[in-house]
């Protein structure tokens, strides 16, 4: 790939979309963007990067949906997931006795996992619940992932990685070599497309907010905006999960990590409604 033609599609996919593409990482573009060339009926790189210059604005959707797409899992990493119930699910629940109202954000929710492992979760509670109510928001900038997601839809690959077998014959059917979730689980979560570098003060005021994993894509700058927004619209008594490699420190002053809980994080000088950790 030429060096120019490198440095513009690296611009044009930070601009659009945060991600930051270093020169040894000039391979990604090359396995991801040859099918949109194809697809556009490119002969390659080249010509592909001669159309960016024009400002092909189909072919730049393309181009950043590419780029944008990545893998999730059920219950990633759990530990969050373990956090959650047994320790904000229980401490909202105290501070929101009044209202009986929870909304949660699950920012660049791929492919619908990480959302609907927490809609399982809460339905798993069951009585305790009855009488409350959770809005669960999963955002994604690709339109390709959000409507995966609505459909609920998974291969066998795709439920066998960090799904409970228990949870796995309870809130799913099997279609041929396919797994559908319930609609019950289905309806729990509100999808739509969001870019994270756009303003975040339309969407509301959130009691948990899952940004994971996400951030590492992001230069210095546009990570402080990204947590910046989110402290915005994070209540002073609510909690933000970062990814296990992710970290506010040195990024910005608005969040400080929640004592005894790893990848949990408090605004400053709000005290979260969460059951504190044992010591």
């Amino acid at each position: 790939m030429k060096v120019e033609d490198f440095e513009l599609l690296a611009k044009t996919v930070k601009e659009r979309s945060g991600l930051v593409l270093s020169k040894d990482k000039a391979y990604l573009l090359e396995t991801r963007l040859m099918p949109v060339a194809r697809k556009h009926g490119l002969k390659g790189l080249d010509e592909l990067s001669d159309q960016v210059r024009r400002r092909n604005e189909t072919l730049i959707g393309d181009i950043t949906e590419a780029m944008t797409t990545n893998e999730s899992l059920f219950f990633r990493d759990n530990k969050p997931f373990d956090q959650f119930k047994a320790a904000v699910l229980p401490g909202l629940m105290k501070a929101r006795e009044g209202q009986k109202r929870v909304r949660i954000w699950s920012a660049a929710c791929s492919s619908g996992q990480e959302p609907y492992s927490l809609s399982m979760l809460i339905k798993e509670e069951g009585a305790k619940l009855t009488d409350w109510r959770f809005d669960i928001m999963a955002t994604d900038i690709s339109m390709e992932m959000i409507n995966k997601a609505k459909a609920g839809i998974y291969t066998q690959f795709e439920v066998q990685r960090g799904l409970p077998i228990t949870l796995l014959i309870k809130y799913f059917k099997q279609n041929g070599d396919k797994w559908i979730l319930d609609s019950a689980i289905r309806s729990m979560v509100q999808f739509k497309p969001f870019n994270l570098l756009e303003s975040l003060s339309g969407m509301g005021q959130f009691d948990i907010v899952f940004c994971r994993n996400v951030l590492i894509y992001f230069d210095q700058a546009t990570k402080g905006k990204v947590l910046d927004g989110i402290a915005n619209q994070l209540a002073d008594d609510g909690v933000l999960y970062l990814g296990g490699a992710e970290t506010v420190l040195g990024i910005t002053d608005r969040f400080a990590p929640v004592p005894g809980y790893r990848g949990m994080y408090q605004k400053k000088g709000g005290t979260p409604a969460v059951v504190p950790a044992s010591t």
